[in-house]
């Protein structure tokens, strides 16, 4: 039971959020301009600002553990490739395959996964050093994905030129990089600047989850809800399923396994769904994912846990 309330104090406040931006634009007080112009301010600038501020902050010099980062690395890079492999092969709708592909494998890892490391071991843990082996890859491969996947570049070629100035340009794979750098030389700001920069940072994701809110079809989803499930059912259950028993045997335990557990099988994250809106790819089934996995998030999540405590490896 203690488990399942961790879990849902961390999910149920982000839904309740999402929910508030649905009844927001439900009764007209926010429109399409509103989510219009704040998705390119959350996509531009909050939430690069939030992924430096939380990058450059982390003693990444201090806590880095090879093992750790290569596995999470590696698993990561695994599920994408097999994950992009069936869906271009299998999914007939091209349009819909970039946010497919980004809502089965990008998880919410930094705001879900500090929330229930904190629950359970009053600290982060290991979760900063999945974030340094992951959200990197997550960005880079989720640009080129949307690139390759956007509605104006389906059945048209896009030079290897324009995808690498897609990437080298995309504000928040800039932010992770200058974020890494700031750590690694442990360059820190005047208060005064720390704490502008705090600001922006704890306005993007509320914000980003009214936008989600905001720009939820229930027709839409309802007509795409084949692929949100199976979207769904990836991230939640299939990728735990198939790679926490591999962690477990590579000796794995407590703070780095929830680390791992929260990589895999946390909620698809919010900030794919501006990127996904920002980049021309299917908001409606991003958003649709993102809605689904967070419901139903708190029962997978506290599953795993329970099954990992009855095992007595966390």
């Amino acid at each position: 039971m203690n488990n399942l309330i961790y879990s849902l104090n961390a999910t149920v406040p982000i839904f309740t959020i999402i929910l508030l931006g649905w009844l927001l634009k439900k009764i007209n007080i926010i429109n399409d301009d509103f989510v219009s112009v704040n998705n390119k301010l959350a996509f531009n600038i909050l939430f690069p600002v939030l992924l430096f501020r939380d990058l450059s902050t982390m003693k990444i010099a201090e806590n880095f553990s090879i093992p750790f980062i290569l596995t999470c690395f590696l698993m990561t890079a695994v599920s994408i490739f097999f994950i992009s492999l069936l869906s271009h092969i299998l999914i007939k709708d091209k349009t819909i395959v970039g946010s497919f592909i980004q809502g089965s494998f990008r998880s919410s890892a930094a705001i879900l996964g500090v929330s229930i490391a904190e629950n359970l071991y009053g600290n982060s843990g290991m979760v900063p050093m999945m974030i340094i082996a992951v959200v990197p890859l997550y960005n880079i491969y989720s640009v080129i994905l949307l690139t390759l996947n956007s509605r104006d570049s389906i059945d048209k070629k896009i030079s290897k030129k324009k995808l690498a100035l897609s990437i080298a340009k995309n504000p928040m794979i800039v932010a992770i990089f200058i974020g890494i750098i700031f750590s690694f030389l442990q360059i820190s700001f005047p208060p005064m600047i720390s704490k502008a920069i705090d600001s922006l940072s704890a306005t993007a994701s509320p914000l980003a989850l009214l936008i989600v809110g905001a720009g939820f079809s229930t027709s839409a989803s309802i007509s795409k809800i084949k692929p949100c499930v199976i979207a769904s059912l990836i991230k939640l259950i299939i990728l735990p399923v198939v790679f926490s028993p591999i962690a477990i045997l590579l000796g794995f335990r407590n703070q780095s396994l929830i680390a791992i557990l929260i990589m895999l099988g946390s909620p698809s994250t919010v900030s794919g769904y501006i990127m996904a809106k920002s980049m021309d790819n299917d908001s409606e089934l991003a958003s649709g994912i993102v809605v689904i996995t967070t419901i139903f998030s708190a029962l997978t999540v506290t599953s795993f846990i329970y099954i990992f405590k009855m095992f007595s490896l966390i």
